[in-house]
């Protein structure tokens, strides 16, 4: 990595990696990692896979929605706001890290979901690269392990050496990720990108809706 990709490790004002609370968290996870930065990523990786909770009708058009900070203190986000997170507790120890997005079809995906989303694309799912051993690494921080045992999907694990981006298939060998499309890489995540592909995709009248039952609810979830 050269020195132009400076802004890997610099904080943001969503990727607030120099935030204490960042700081705290990243600090805490990693008290029995040593100083080697796989040995770190892997423990931040399965601490945002499982200590923050995935709920997918977290808020989603601010740009506190996806600040680190505030996923930690709200203990929940979706896969961008997980992946955001990520990526700000590897800045924080100095591990280089990014967000990627993709266009993935979710071949098991609840009904309820679906029919929120009004597809089973899911546009600009977000994932994060850690730079480790010289090399770019893509990790998922998405799913919990008490949803993926709900929906008999194997655990993402995450070694720091290798790729774990998507679960190919589920516990019964059924379809279950399939990434269609990628955007690429981002030292910050491009909320006004993710909503003009989103309003494309899923149509301006259902992102209002969602913006609407937000501020009404505190959800997006209509129910």
């Amino acid at each position: 990595m050269n020195s132009m990709d400076q802004k890997y490790l610099s904080p943001t004002s969503i990727i607030d990696s120099d935030h204490p609370t960042v700081i705290e968290y990243a600090n805490k996870t990693v008290k029995n990692a040593g100083s080697d930065p796989v040995a770190q990523a892997v423990k931040l990786y399965y601490a945002v896979r499982d200590n923050i909770w995935y709920d997918p009708y977290y808020p989603f058009y601010l740009p506190e929605h996806y600040r680190a900070s505030n996923i930690i203190k709200s203990g929940r986000g979706f896969c961008i706001s997980k992946a955001g997170l990520l990526c700000a507790l590897g800045r924080s120890l100095r591990i280089p890290s990014r967000v990627g997005f993709a266009t993935v079809k979710n071949h098991l995906a609840t009904p309820k979901l679906l029919e929120f989303i009004g597809s089973d694309l899911f546009v600009y799912h977000g994932y994060t690269e850690l730079y480790l051993s010289g090399k770019w690494i893509k990790a998922t921080p998405t799913f919990n392990i008490e949803l993926c045992e709900k929906h008999h999907v194997t655990p993402l694990d995450f070694n720091g050496q290798e790729d774990a981006i998507f679960h190919e298939f589920n516990q019964e060998k059924k379809q279950f990720m399939e990434y269609l499309e990628y955007y690429g890489t981002y030292a910050d995540i491009p909320i006004d990108n993710i909503l003009d592909e989103w309003k494309k995709v899923y149509g301006e009248d259902r992102i209002r809706k969602w913006m609407d039952n937000f501020e009404k609810t505190g959800t997006t979830n209509p129910d």
